[in-house]
């Protein structure tokens, strides 16, 4: 052939391809390479840790990071929306592209990794089974072809491997004095096989990742796109039938009621301490407990305990513990009451927000606690949030019904002092007491299709144990082929693959080849 006849098929080879391959292919090639998804995972990654190292303006102390950025910090970022990256467009632009990158792969890929699975290849010829990486040739003598694969398929099940015997048929061709194939004289034979394999599903481990994976982007993108996020306050006594929503504008905050289906009833607020006789800050704290009576229309009364890691979930509406005001409060107090006319001294408990009765019908009902207590301009405030100076104010109301109010002090008074004298006939003394902040802050994230529990519980779960099945788990494959060599000899073709892990492949391929030694010696072949 000439140089020009070449060059004018080659030619017409190349249009041929480029009328196959169109604009619509190529594109969808791209889109379903393997080099393009992991190029935007990467820079979803990448976008990630930006947002990690960026305080976001939806988190707290976000008013302040912002205020220590420098004017041009502040455009550059806040042009670029990397201050509430994860709802930027961009970000979830890169969601989506991944998202059709992975169904487009799956879709392109899974028919070849699905014919493993479905239609697993049971017969070989001799060379190819020569041509794995692990193989073995046995010869055998004094057995019938079934006594062999019986002892194959032993030798097999004892590894692990589910055992098929099968039949196939081989071409075999005289090879002349050149060792050209004559394929005028062409000899067909049949043969038994032995075919077991293991972990099959692994070559379907890649097309489990990816369900788990979308249904984490599916979640993710259905709840910021039907849910919220809000905070309230949550101080005992409190009710609200509304939550306070925050949209943020970079150094502007804007606040908007929205009401809820349902009432909201503060009843209790605990703060468990790790050291009873230190502050009620973070470093000092085991757990917050804040205790909520919910008042529904529909669905009547429920009490509910919202602890840090136990939130509460009632109708779409995921109650998490947040915060806490840390201005020093108490839970339950110990009031020593000392009788102005004599008489012993005796203990009374009271609850924050209760009331108790003495057995002379005194009535004592709380008031306020003031952990540093001070009279600013003739009214109780203080001047700290620690306890410095703990007193507690209380409503007594006397047998015959006279109202007054009493203050009682951590610190014992002088008797001189006016506003530690005796009310309603008692000497009022705060003894003991359970620390409690002022009040907590419960985070509610409205989520009506449950997508966040979908996506970071079943997405996120079935990911890691989706990755772990993938890369820990290998297909292992092994095939024998029994084919005679003279009269009552045979030959055992033995050849074995796997997807990973060739090293503890290999040694378990020499381990059936060395059983089906053993047992062929013990019958005497």
């Amino acid at each position: 052939m000439s140089v020009a006849e070449k060059t004018l098929k080659r030619r017409a080879e190349e249009s041929v391809k480029s009328k196959l391959f169109s604009p619509v292919d190529r594109t969808l090639n791209f889109l379903s390479s393997v080099r393009f998804g992991v190029v935007q995972l990467c820079a979803l990654v990448l976008l990630s840790l930006v947002g990690m190292l960026i305080v976001q303006q939806n988190v707290n102390g976000f008013d302040a990071y912002f205020a220590s950025l420098t004017p041009a910090e502040k455009l550059v970022y806040g042009s670029l929306g990397l201050f509430d990256i994860y709802h930027s467009w961009y970000f979830n632009f890169l969601l989506l592209l991944l998202s059709l990158n992975i169904v487009l792969a799956s879709i392109e890929h899974f028919p070849s990794a699905w014919s493993y699975f479905a239609k697993p290849k049971q017969s070989a010829t001799r060379g190819w089974l020569l041509r794995q990486k692990q193989n073995s040739v046995v010869p055998m003598t004094g057995a019938s072809e079934q006594e062999i694969a019986e002892n194959i398929s032993r030798a097999f099940k004892n590894n692990g491997f589910k055992p098929r015997i099968v039949e196939g048929s081989s071409t075999l061709y005289n090879v002349d004095e050149n060792g050209s194939k004559n394929y005028s004289d062409i000899i067909s034979q049949t043969n038994l096989y032995v075919f077991g394999e293991s972990g099959k599903w692994n070559r379907l481990g890649a097309y489990i990742v990816h369900v788990f994976l979308l249904t984490l982007f599916l979640g993710h993108f259905t709840a910021l796109q039907t849910g919220f996020d809000a905070d309230v306050r949550m101080m005992p006594g409190e009710m609200t039938k509304e939550i306070q929503l925050i949209e943020f504008k970079l150094d502007k905050q804007e606040r908007f009621a929205v009401g809820l289906p349902f009432t909201i009833t503060c009843t209790d607020i605990q703060q468990k301490l790790i050291d009873p006789k230190g502050s009620i800050e973070i470093n000092n704290t085991l757990d917050w407990r804040t205790q909520i009576k919910i008042d529904d229309p529909e669905y009547g009364t429920t009490v509910a305990d919202v602890s840090l890691n136990k939130p509460f979930e009632y109708r779409g509406y995921r109650f998490f513990q947040a915060s806490a005001i840390t201005v020093g409060s108490a839970r339950t107090m110990s009031l020593e009451l000392t009788p102005q006319n004599g008489g012993q001294p005796f203990t009374v408990d009271l609850m924050r927000n209760g009331a108790t009765v003495l057995p002379d019908g005194t009535k004592i009902d709380y008031e306020a606690f003031f952990p540093d207590f001070v009279l600013n301009q003739g009214k109780p405030d203080t001047r700290s949030a620690n306890y410095v100076n703990p007193a507690v104010i209380l409503n007594i109301t006397t047998p015959d019904g006279e109202r007054k109010t009493a203050y009682a002090f951590g610190a014992k008074l002088p008797d001189n002092v006016p506003i530690g004298a005796p009310v309603a006939g008692y000497k009022w003394r705060l003894g003991s007491f359970e620390k409690s902040p002022l009040a907590h802050v419960l985070s509610i994230k409205y989520d009506p299709f449950n997508a966040a529990f979908v996506a970071w519980y079943i997405g996120g779960f079935g990911l890691i144990g989706a990755l772990c099945f993938v890369f820990f788990v290998s297909h292992k494959r092994v095939w024998a082929l029994i084919s005679p060599t003279d009269d009552d000899n045979y030959e055992v073709v033995f050849g074995g693959s796997t997807n990973r892990n060739e090293q503890g492949f290999e040694e378990k391929f020499k381990k059936i080849v060395g059983e089906f030694g053993e047992r062929k010696n013990a019958d005497g072949n």
